[in-house]
């Protein structure tokens, strides 16, 4: 299980990260996603740590406190949902129906 760590400062590293959990026991991952065109993080982030204890001891801390200027949100990271191997779009494409011709 992993905690996500929501409204962070776009200045924030993996190493803050690493530090700032790091009080509640052993990091073992951080995953800082960045935007694919700016390259600059995109305010969120999830932390793995060591046991689940260690993870609810951070999130209690942290959920709501002030960091870098922003107030964080901190919980248990939701799984992951899959994606339509199409991309989604939905709808897109259908406009054809009906005889109708553009």
């Amino acid at each position: 299980m992993s905690i996500y760590i929501g409204n962070l400062s776009y200045q924030v590293t993996e190493e803050d990260l690493k530090l700032a959990f790091a009080e509640y026991g052993k990091v073992n991952r951080v995953q800082l996603p960045t935007d694919r065109e700016t390259g600059r993080p995109r305010g969120f982030a999830f932390v793995e740590m060591a046991t689940e204890a260690e993870e609810s001891a951070a999130i209690e801390a942290l959920d709501g406190a002030e960091w870098m200027g922003r107030d964080l949100k901190v919980n248990k990271a939701k799984p992951r949902e899959e994606r339509s191997p199409r991309g989604g779009g939905g709808s897109w494409g259908n406009n054809n129906r009906g005889g109708r011709r553009y």
